[in-house]
C-alpha cells in the first residue's frame, strides 16, 4: 500500500498473498505424492493452486473494463474450487493427512469468499473511466 492506504499492485491484496502462499504449501506438500501422481494429480493440483494467483493479477490489470474484471475474478473462484477437488482426491488416496487437507480445503474457502467479497465490492476497485 501507498502512504494513501491504497493498494496499488495485485501483490498487496490480502487474497494474493493468502493463496501465493497456499500454493506454495501445495508445492512442497505435492513434492512427496507418489512419482505416478506426476503428470496426473501431482500436476492438476499445482496448476489449479498456481492459477489463482495468475488470475488475480489478470483481473488487476484488466479493472478499466468491469465484465472482464469480474470474469477474471470467477476463473480465481472456479480453480479455487477445483483446488479444493484435488485436496480431497490426495486425501482420499492418502497421500496427505486428513487434519492437513482439512486445513488447505479450509484455506481455500477463505480464499473462495474473499473473492466473493471482492466481487460483490467490484466498483471499489476499478479504474476511473471504467467501462
Amino acid at each position: 500500500m501507498n502512504q494513501n492506504g491504497l493498494i496499488r499492485s495485485h501483490r498487496e491484496l490480502e487474497v494474493y498473498q493468502i493463496a501465493f502462499e497456499a500454493a506454495m504449501k501445495i508445492f512442497e506438500l505435492s513434492k512427496r505424492f507418489p512419482i505416478e501422481e506426476r503428470f496426473a494429480l501431482t500436476d492438476q493440483i499445482r496448476r489449479a493452486s498456481r492459477s489463482i494467483c495468475a488470475n488475480l493479477a489478470e483481473a488487476w490489470r484488466k479493472r478499466r473494463y468491469r465484465a472482464a474484471f469480474i470474469a477474471k475474478l470467477s476463473d480465481c473462484e472456479a480453480e479455487a474450487a477445483e483446488t479444493q477437488i484435488w485436496i480431497e482426491f490426495a486425501v482420499k488416496c492418502q497421500y496427505l493427512d486428513v487434519e492437513l487437507g482439512r486445513e488447505l480445503y479450509r484455506t481455500y474457502d477463505r480464499i473462495i469468499g474473499k473473492l466473493v467479497k471482492l466481487s460483490k465490492n467490484v466498483d471499489r476497485w476499478l479504474l476511473p473511466g471504467s467501462q
